[in-house]
């Protein structure tokens, strides 16, 4: 067929699509390391110069080339080494024999060389005798890459060695020989020279641990992990490398036998392990492509991959607790302003967190803890202080069962919902006292948080806004319920508005042992003075006509008992402070009370057991990951305290 114009090529077709392998020299030098193993070489040679405008040079004793296998291979972009020559590697005459798996499969590493120039040297002696040069640069025009010169060479011995001007990525010989030699060094009778030297795998800076392990009687094993520092761009350039007798069993993989490690993993790709031994040479197979399955190889195959997972765990635990860290100290400004318990249930929530995912990423984690740091918040502790506000002051005995049973985490619960009804109280203390104080927006939301001051027995989360309530109120009393007062609608009931006051009520249900239907069984009304009122004769006899029509004006379900509540800033001297609805069975009672006296009976009641709970929990040491963040010195607090000096 004929064509009328074929492909064009730019100058950089090249090297731009070579991506990485052309603008990384650790990258381009491991592929073509790999291609001297693929040739079956023994020893690698790397020359690398101290300025720009010197050579560069890779040199190896592999097989070598002929020419028309040079023009065939390295000339044919994509060449398919699979389908042409297999993947097990074949050794020249002088270089022993064993087996090795070829790194090679899409042809691209050996135009590793176009990273540092566009033009490079191929010097390469076949083991027959014949040598070869050529000159192969990137062009432009019908062919991207082009060989403008070929002429045959003597030289000794077989191998390759490549050549270029670096003018452009030059390496640095001591990164180079770390990351070659933690890459390469799974097989001992592979070599690899940089600038002369090479590391010993005892004398690796990625040595991270070396241990001695006893399979049995007969056999014992060297393992010896190294980390690179950097990933691979495969896994296959590491994994469990087998040496008996300092030679290479088989290739370095992840899997031994009915055991594996993820190969994908960062950790996989970081992590050469050399495991060494002088007592398995009746195991290798005859081609020394791998060992005999039977229950010696068994058992070091278990025992290694269980101490690869110790190590896999450690390394992970390490990671963990850099990622704590760093979301913590992210978080660090909310965590100060919460609560003992909350930071506990922070910590925990981390550390449960990572532990069952221990990849998780940095961000996800942050999002995780704003999400539980906020939950943290709302938390309350009221229901476990009811237990303790239903003991009498005379009840020390009952107070020390209740207090066995519970944790640390429960006094710290505990202890957090004093603080927050302390705050409540001062506030109360604080506000009712002034004639100007709006009783809707600040008295009132302040009560509603703190049923207990009218006793334990209303001191329960099983109190709840009812909207049956709430609508029999409205009924009754001929007021429009003030919506804007609702403040939150799971906790706190309406408001209604009445004369010089603000009125609100709650009731608990329970099931009626003739009817599966829920009744109301206690109704608590608080009737709200404004700061400054006082509460008279008048004051108690309209709570009472409340608490009568309210019983008697069929809007409730069941016949619930009713405590009212009428609140002001003093009780004239002539009035009843207690009044009783019904006779034979009491209905309800109407009790007058002041601020002053709520927040003095509560403050004695609260803070007696907080300084009960302070002192038998006052050995309590907090160890938790959140406080540790928090007592590490953070420049915000030197800046403070520059300023304030």
């Amino acid at each position: 067929m004929d064509y009328l114009f074929g492909s064009l090529f730019e100058e950089d077709y090249l090297v731009r699509t070579l991506g990485a392998l052309a603008n990384s020299p650790d990258i381009a030098l491991t592929e073509l390391v790999a291609n001297a193993w693929d040739a079956g070489a023994s020893d690698v040679s790397i020359t690398i110069p101290s300025e720009f405008s010197n050579e560069i040079i890779v040199a190896d004793n592999g097989t070598g080339l002929m020419p028309e296998d040079f023009r065939k291979r390295w000339m044919t972009l994509g060449y398919n080494r699979l389908k042409y020559q297999g993947d097990i590697v074949q050794f020249p005459q002088g270089n022993g024999t064993g087996y090795r798996r070829a790194f090679g499969r899409n042809g691209v590493g050996r135009h590793g060389m176009l990273c540092f120039s566009n033009q490079y040297i191929v010097e390469t002696f076949h083991e027959s005798g014949i040598g070869s040069r050529f000159i192969v640069a990137v062009m432009s025009g019908p062919q991207p890459f082009t060989l403008i010169h070929e002429e045959r060479i003597k030289g000794p011995g077989h191998g390759t060695i490549l050549r270029a001007k670096v003018e452009r990525n030059l390496p640095d010989p001591k990164v180079v020989r770390e990351l070659l030699s933690a890459r390469f060094m799974q097989d001992p009778r592979f070599q690899v020279t940089v600038n002369g030297s090479s590391i010993e795998l005892m004398q690796h800076q990625g040595l991270i641990d070396s241990r001695k392990i006893i399979v049995s009687d007969n056999v014992s094993l060297e393992l010896v992990i190294i980390d690179s520092s950097k990933t691979a761009k495969t896994a296959r350039q590491h994994g469990v490398a087998f040496w008996v007798g300092n030679r290479l069993v088989g290739e370095p993989s992840w899997t031994l036998g009915d055991y594996s490690v993820d190969g994908r993993t960062s950790f996989a790709k970081r992590h050469t392990i050399v495991v060494k031994t002088n007592d398995l040479f009746d195991e290798v197979m005859p081609d020394w492509s791998a060992f005999k399955r039977g229950p010696i190889i068994d058992s070091v195959y278990r025992i290694v991959a269980s101490n690869i997972e110790a190590l896999y765990k450690q390394s992970m635990k390490e990671r963990i607790q850099e990622t704590q860290h760093a979301v913590l100290f992210q978080h660090r400004t909310e965590l100060i302003q919460l609560h003992a318990l909350g930071r506990v249930e922070v910590s925990q929530f981390v550390e449960q967190l990572t532990e069952e995912q221990p990849t998780i990423n940095q961000e996800y984690l942050s999002a995780a803890v704003q999400a539980v740091i906020q939950l943290e918040k709302s938390r309350s502790g009221a229901s476990l202080l009811h237990k303790l506000s239903m003991l009498t002051e005379e009840d020390v005995d009952g107070l020390n069962r209740l207090l066995d049973d519970w944790s640390v985490k429960d006094a710290l619960v505990v202890l957090d919902e004093i603080d927050k009804r302390l705050l409540v109280i001062e506030a109360l203390s604080r506000f009712s006292k002034e004639p100007t104080t709006d009783e809707l927006k600040t008295l009132h939301p302040l009560v509603l948080q703190a049923r207990w001051l009218f006793g334990p027995e209303f001191d329960s989360p099983h109190y709840t806004s009812n909207v049956s309530l709430t609508s029999a109120m409205s009924k009754l009393f001929q007021k429009k319920v003030n919506k804007d007062a609702f403040y939150n609608a799971r906790n706190r009931p309406d408001i209604i508005i009445v004369e010089n006051a603000t009125m609100s009520a709650v009731c608990s249900e329970e099931f009626d042992d003739e009817s599966p239907l829920l009744k109301m069984k206690r109704i608590l009304i608080i009737e709200l003075k404004r700061g400054g009122f006082a509460i008279g004769r008048s004051e108690m006899d309209q709570a009472g006509h409340y608490v009568e029509d309210l019983l008697n004006s069929g809007h409730l379900s069941g016949t619930p008992f009713i405590n009212a509540f009428v609140v002001g800033h003093e009780i004239d001297s002539k009035v009843t402070r207690i009044r009783k609805v019904g006779d034979n069975p009491e209905r309800g009672r109407i009790e007058a009370t002041t601020f002053g006296q709520l927040v003095s009976t509560a403050n004695q009641r609260l803070l007696r057991l907080k300084e009960q709970l302070d002192d038998r929990y006052k050995g309590y040491t907090d160890t938790t990951i959140v406080q540790k963040v928090l007592s590490e010195p953070y420049m915000g607090d030197l800046l403070e305290d520059t300023e304030s000096a």
